[in-house]
């Protein structure tokens, strides 16, 4: 096969090396008579659709970055062992994707220089690995996070139109080889499949946004307030959580409330902490090794009271915004100790702060006396019972009647024929839709979403009209001015049908310009056969 114009014989050599893994010439391969199979091409589109798996995966990967805090600190709770998880989880990707798609590069460039896709065992056995890789991963995110599918699917609204984009301009780039390869095929049954399906792709992929809806799409005047942020354990991003430090720093974030969990000591002091033991926030290890284990209710205020609960946020790091303190900030943070909740209602009413709290553990034997004790510190600090959210469910008529000016946050949606009208509520990001959202708005019921830490998701969730949303990363949404992107639906239509006629432009000219450099080429390798043939000869007598 002769080389097409443009395309010279160093460059088919340097694209068949790393491809086949044999330093061999173009025109060695030329001699051999080395030509495409039909085997080649079913390895060729193996290895696109690895591709497109690994893609996916990447895009899967930078998705659940919103919730991978969750994921260390589960992965600690198991193991006792803290990591970044998010970083393996991108270099690994990273890897298999570039991996990919230089393989892709290589043959569609092979292609296009005429050149045989005889693609090495090695990169098929690792093709096959990739793809078990990823598979793997897929099948673990579907077991053990099964909620991530819904925050892609969420996603498809903050990305759905640039993904159409992309996808439009990737497939058209595809044209090139793709003509290449239709007028260098002898087999017209193949040619006619590969062009049906490229066909049917383009028209799919040209009628998509048919199918893409986002709350983002929207004309300016139509746009909802800005949400209110919760601090999700305060500012977790700035200072170690639940203390009061991180009370502090989400202040500094025009963080509205502060949201908290609560447990109880042995002696009946009701005090700041989310795991049930405090191994993972505290020194506990070092002070008292032999009850480290203990549940955190175990422990009298005394003994809590000597426990460091800002050493392990220096030392581990929970968040790479760790390393950016300042030193008066490192200094305090190494100071903090266990608040109790009294000092935490302190500092709220000082700093006009609301304050929304779990009481942990609900299955605790105790869990009544739990709830009478708390109410009773939160009625003694004094701090205004509009600025304190209840969320636990147990005993919560008992505390209407002591207390009825708490506001009541529930986490469930409502449901028919209430007794009483549900006002707040407090789920998950991913367990309302945009239209549920909108609705609650219209019945001016208050929705707090959690845990919303990324840009792209705060966007769609202003644009769908949430109250607040509770989040660790204050710093950043704070000074998030307007949504990432917000389009009227004349502006995307407009920019739908322009990509949609620009892609069908370069398509057509790709493919009269391939047809033109076909022409070209068969009078030389008709001459080239021929020699060949000659030579064929020539060695048989």
């Amino acid at each position: 096969m002769a080389d097409p114009p443009g395309c010279c014989s160093t460059c088919a050599t340097c694209l068949l090396c790393p491809y086949s893994c044999q330093w061999i010439t173009a025109k060695k391969e030329k001699k051999k008579g080395l030509r495409t199979t039909k085997y080649d091409c079913s390895w060729f589109l193996f290895l696109f659709c690895v591709f497109l798996f690994t893609l996916v995966w990447l895009y899967f990967a930078i998705i659940i970055l919103n919730d991978f805090h969750n994921f260390n600190e589960f992965i600690f709770r198991q193991k006792k062992l803290w990591l970044d998880w998010s970083l393996v989880l991108l270099i690994a990707t990273a890897v298999l994707i570039s991996y990919s798609s230089v393989l892709l590069v290589l043959a569609l460039c092979l292609q296009l220089c005429g050149q045989p896709l005889k693609l090495h065992w090695v990169h098929k056995v690792l093709l096959i690995l990739t793809a078990l890789v990823v598979a793997a991963a897929f099948t673990g995110l579907g077991i053990k996070w099964a909620e991530e599918w819904k925050s892609a699917w969420i996603s498809l609204q903050a990305t759905g139109p640039f993904l159409h984009i992309g996808a439009v301009g990737g497939m058209t780039l595809l044209a090139w080889p793709l003509a290449s390869f239709i007028y260098r095929t002898r087999s017209t049954g193949l040619r006619v499949f590969v062009l049906l399906v490229y066909c049917a792709a383009m028209i799919a992929l040209y009628l998509a946004p048919l199918g893409i809806t986002s709350p983002c799409i929207m004309e300016e005047n139509q746009l909802p307030p800005k949400p209110a942020l919760v601090g999700h354990r305060g500012a977790p991003m700035l200072a170690p959580e639940n203390t009061l430090m991180s009370l502090r720093k989400a202040v500094d974030c025009d963080v509205q409330v502060f949201e908290t969990d609560v447990m109880v000591s042995a002696d009946g002091v009701p005090f700041l902490m989310h795991d049930e033991e405090l191994t993972r926030t505290t020194n506990v290890q070092a002070v008292f090794p032999e009850r480290a284990a203990l549940n955190s209710t175990a422990f009298n205020w005394t003994d809590l009271q000597q426990l460091d609960a800002g050493s392990w946020f220096l030392e581990r790091r929970p968040f790479p915004t760790v390393q950016n303190l300042s030193p008066g900030d490192r200094q305090e943070a190494a100071e903090q100790r266990i608040p109790s909740l009294e000092q935490a209602l302190e500092a709220a009413k000082h700093s006009n702060l609301s304050i929304m709290f779990d009481l942990r553990p609900e299955n605790h034997s105790d869990y009544q006396d739990f709830v009478n004790v708390t109410l009773g510190v939160i009625l003694q600090s004094g701090i205004p019972l509009q600025q304190v959210l209840w969320l636990p469910d147990g005993f919560r008529e008992d505390v209407k009647q002591q207390a009825p000016g708490v506001h009541h946050v529930y986490g469930r949606k409502r449901v028919e024929n209430e007794k009483e009208p549900v006002l707040h509520v407090n789920l998950p990001y991913q367990d309302m839709s945009s239209e549920e959202i909108r609705q609650y708005r219209q019945d001016n019921i208050s929705v707090n979403l959690y845990v919303v830490n990324e840009p792209w998701l705060f966007s769609v969730l202003w644009c769908s009209g949430v109250s607040s949303v509770t989040t660790n990363a204050c710093q950043v949404l704070k000074e998030m001015e307007h949504p990432i992107w917000l389009l009227p639906s004349s502006t995307y239509f407009m920019i739908w049908i322009v990509v949609d006629c620009v892609s069908f432009l370069i398509i057509i000219w790709a493919f009269v310009l391939m047809k033109k450099c076909s022409r070209r080429r068969r009078p030389a390798e008709s001459e080239t056969d021929v020699l060949l043939t000659k030579i064929n000869s020539l060695m048989q007598e």
